[in-house]
């Protein structure tokens, strides 16, 4: 395997676990999945839908997001969005996150 292949590799594993987080932050207006997945990739958090759609689902199983459909349009769409119980996991993991990202930052500052 090239440097390159187990960059692109590790990268995405770096990448599954902010998944919840990006979707928690941003499920704070309702969105149906396609929205949220354009969204996503628009950002620069790559996600396929065979990841998300599941993903939403587990999260709406254990209570961190509600959801209803809108059958105003032609075609219904389901429209997902932070729980307040998401909300407090949103937060949760926002600090973890930054605490993170602190650790990591000192770990591979440079030494001068």
């Amino acid at each position: 395997m090239s440097s390159e292949e187990l960059i692109s590799s590790q990268a995405q594993e770096l990448r599954r676990g902010t998944v919840v987080l990006a979707c928690l932050s941003l499920l704070k207006e309702p969105q149906y999945g396609y929205a949220l997945l354009e969204t996503l990739n628009d950002a620069g958090v790559a996600v396929d839908g065979n990841t998300l759609y599941p993903l939403l689902r587990r999260l709406e199983k254990q209570g961190l997001l509600t959801s209803e459909w809108n059958t105003d349009e032609s075609r219904p769409r389901k429209f997902y969005r932070v729980s307040p119980e998401g909300s407090l996991v949103r937060a949760g993991l926002v600090r973890e996150w930054r605490d993170l990202v602190a650790s990591i930052s000192r770990l591979t500052k440079e030494k001068h």
